[in-house]
């Protein structure tokens, strides 16, 4: 549920102003015009926090923090007020009351919501349930790093994706980015000068923009204290320099929750389709692997009764990506799905070399594995 959020001001530019810097994130905006109506909104909805203005007619914001205060329903409910610069001395004043923070105005929008996410916890709206993203959507990714060269790298190894790579040498580049776009993904250069990538992800996680957004640590493969580190103050992943491009397009497609089953499995006819890439690491076979229960369980769901395992494109297999082809053989025999492999020499060789495939169905070619099934 999103959270609301009570302006309770007689300006009617100061409540849009409201309204307008919290449409990123899942907030409710409930208004009113003076205390009277204030108290009413509030008795209703029950607000998560209001944002109370000092100077009102009919009643003023000092009287209805003191009746809010009374009710036993209302005192819990936080309020920061609103001033002009000649009444701060008097929110001081009256403070006492019981207020959790004054904005005076005018205020950017930028305050407002820092102030008030110290209050409440404000979620973006990208962060609401929604469809996981395809690999062929856009996404911005910000790498904060000194060296030029690493955010090249990145740059030019995700040149096939639609992904925009953003470069920022320091904290204070960083940031400056962020407060005009939110990212969908930070990777943070860990050897930034005098420890700045921890105060870096420190004002990333305070700031309500980017709280959420999930931020990955780039460290040399033997800094192994750094990396324990990273992992204790909660980035969300490792990449260790040099940098694997295979493994950081897995690892950051995994932390934006991209799907990106469609890389390695289709629907075509009655056949669910797996092709394994021209290169089968370890990370691709962890990403493989994570979609293979689903796509099998989805395929018998919708009908389906065959799936091929195109590995024509394949290099060398490793224990892992045998040890893949032996799941998902035996997941499809669970589910009752006839199951076909279609490899080169090598591949179908690697695993000729295993016992337990002396059942398996080999074939040269998806249509043949197709027909072949069909009178299994």
């Amino acid at each position: 549920m999103s959270i609301k959020i009570l302006t309770v001001d007689d300006s009617k530019t100061v409540r849009l102003i409201v309204r307008k810097a919290f449409k990123e994130f899942q907030c409710e905006i409930l208004e009113a015009g003076d205390g009277v109506e204030g108290l009413s909104v509030a008795s209703k909805a029950s607000p998560d926090l209001i944002l109370l203005d000092v100077t009102m007619p009919v009643m003023d914001g000092v009287e209805m923090l003191s009746r809010l205060k009374g009710e036993a329903a209302l005192k819990g409910i936080p309020v920061i007020m609103l001033t002009a610069e000649g009444g701060r001395e008097h929110v001081m004043k009256v403070a006492k009351i019981g207020i959790r923070d004054y904005i005076v105005k005018p205020f950017k929008e930028e305050v407002l919501i820092e102030k008030v996410g110290r209050v409440i916890d404000l979620k973006p709206v990208s962060d609401a349930p929604a469809k996981a993203k395809s690999y062929t959507d856009t996404a911005d990714i910000l790498v904060v790093d000194d060296k030029p060269a690493i955010s090249e790298q990145i740059r030019e190894g995700f040149k096939h994706l639609p992904w925009r790579i953003h470069s920022a040498s320091s904290q204070g580049e960083a940031i400056d980015f962020c407060a005009r776009a939110t990212p969908d993904l930070i990777a943070i250069s860990l050897s930034l000068p005098d420890e700045a990538a921890y105060s870096l992800f420190r004002l990333i996680r305070g700031n309500p923009k980017t709280k959420y957004t999930p931020v990955m640590a780039l460290v040399v493969k033997t800094e192994t204290g750094q990396q324990q580190q990273a992992q204790n103050v909660g980035m969300s992943s490792i990449i260790t320099k040099p940098i694997d491009l295979k493994e950081l397009e897995a690892k950051a497609s995994k932390a934006m929750n991209i799907d990106t089953s469609n890389r390695y499995f289709a629907t075509e006819g009655d056949t669910l389709v797996m092709r394994l890439p021209e290169f089968c690491t370890q990370s691709t076979v962890l990403e493989v692997e994570s979609h293979v229960k689903v796509k099998i369980a989805g395929a018998v769901d919708a009908g389906l009764t065959k799936m091929v395992i195109d590995a024509q494109k394949t290099g060398a297999l490793e224990m892992a990506g045998i040890k893949l082809l032996f799941q998902t053989m035996q997941m499809c025999r669970d589910l009752g799905l006839r199951c076909g492999l279609v490899g080169n020499p090598r591949v179908v060789a690697e695993c000729k070399g295993f016992e337990d495939t002396r059942n398996w169905k080999f074939c040269d070619s998806i249509e043949q594995a197709r027909l072949g099934l069909e009178t299994s």
